[in-house]
């Protein structure tokens, strides 16, 4: 388990300390177990006062059941967030042992881990507040003109504002979209509906798509190998992938932007591998690892950040993989990888 557990007996001698515990404390278990809780793992508040002889764990009050999260320290002034139990004997007992403690547990977490966390949703609340406020600013000042001065717009005025409307209405909904997906990722509710999908048509489609909306034809190539596998994989989650590479390269490359897709061998078995290639000035290795990171941008105004997270989150869902390197030509390369072959039903 990622926490750190601790568990002393009845008399106040540790029985337990997990791996994580040791990694936490920098204490081994065979320093902490067999030995009195104080003695074991020390800890004071932030005023340097011992905690065990605050909290009295053993001889407190008999209704206590636990101690909620707060921030103690080592003796080596290492903060961490500590929350404590107890486990108390039943009313059958004996009445002198009413509520008497059997075992005291204690969990360990890291103060560092918390606030980068705490960090990561500053950032969010940041990021979704500064992308819905240029929409929605937007949509109020067309809808409150238009309500005020409607008799003095040209129907060719009215339809411009309108549609700008419409188009931020879009934007906001793109934006919950993908905080909606971040927060399944993230909490590993990702549902993959297996069928048949021939990627290469589906290229072509998103593809054809954006030729329809005004993009030269000649900004497009597509190139796929004669001995593709059969592939079962989610048709809407697959579109999504290839819609945001094929955005991203469009947006931040230059040049043609050319896909792939060629036949690979994934985790010893037969798979499909897509590229999707530019040839703008690419990616630093530098920033490699950052890339597929919630809130990364390759310039300051570039969307929420969070496009190529839902990718990779995606990819993996199907029990593929994800990179970007540099494109044979320059430019920046994203290649990913998913197995082949009809589902196991079985």
């Amino acid at each position: 388990m990622p926490d750190g557990l601790i568990v002393a007996d009845e008399n106040g001698v540790v029985v337990i300390f997990n791996r994580a515990a040791q990694r936490l404390t920098g204490i081994s278990a065979d320093r902490a177990i067999g030995k009195k809780l104080p003695a074991a793992l020390p800890l004071s508040d932030s005023e340097g006062n011992c905690w065990w002889r605050m909290s009295r764990p053993y001889d407190g009050l008999w209704t206590r059941t636990r101690h909620p999260e707060r921030s103690l320290f080592l003796a080596d002034g290492t903060e961490l967030l500590v929350t404590v139990g107890y486990v108390r004997r039943s009313r059958d007992c004996e009445p002198d042992q009413r509520g008497a403690v059997q075992r005291v547990t204690i969990t360990l977490r890291s103060a560092i881990a918390r606030a980068r966390i705490e960090r990561t949703r500053a950032d969010l609340v940041s990021t979704v507040a500064h992308e819905l406020r240029s929409p929605l600013t937007s949509v109020k000042g067309f809808t409150a003109t238009l309500l005020d001065k409607w008799p003095r717009f040209t129907d060719d005025q009215k339809r411009v504002m309108l549609e700008t409307v419409n188009a931020d209405a879009d934007r906001v909904t793109r934006l919950i979209t993908e905080l909606l997906d971040v927060s399944r990722i993230e909490a590993g509710r990702i549902v993959v509906h297996r069928s048949l999908v021939d990627i290469a048509t589906r290229v072509d489609k998103l593809i054809a798509g954006r030729v329809a909306a005004g993009e030269s034809p000649s900004r497009f190539e597509v190139h796929a190998t004669d001995d593709l596998p059969e592939t079962w994989l989610d048709a809407d989650k697959v579109d999504q992938i290839l819609a945001n590479l094929i955005e991203n390269a469009v947006r931040h490359g230059a040049g043609t932007v050319t896909t792939v897709i060629e036949s690979a061998l994934v985790c010893g078995g037969p798979g499909i591998a897509v590229s999707v290639r530019d040839q703008g000035p690419g990616i630093a290795p530098e920033f490699a690892p950052r890339v597929f990171r919630q809130f990364w941008r390759a310039k300051r105004r570039g969307g929420a950040g969070l496009g190529l997270f839902i990718v990779k989150g995606l990819v993996e869902a199907h029990g593929g993989a994800i990179s970007v390197s540099q494109a044979p030509g320059g430019g920046a390369e994203f290649r990913f990888t998913m197995p082949a072959g009809a589902p196991d039903h079985g």
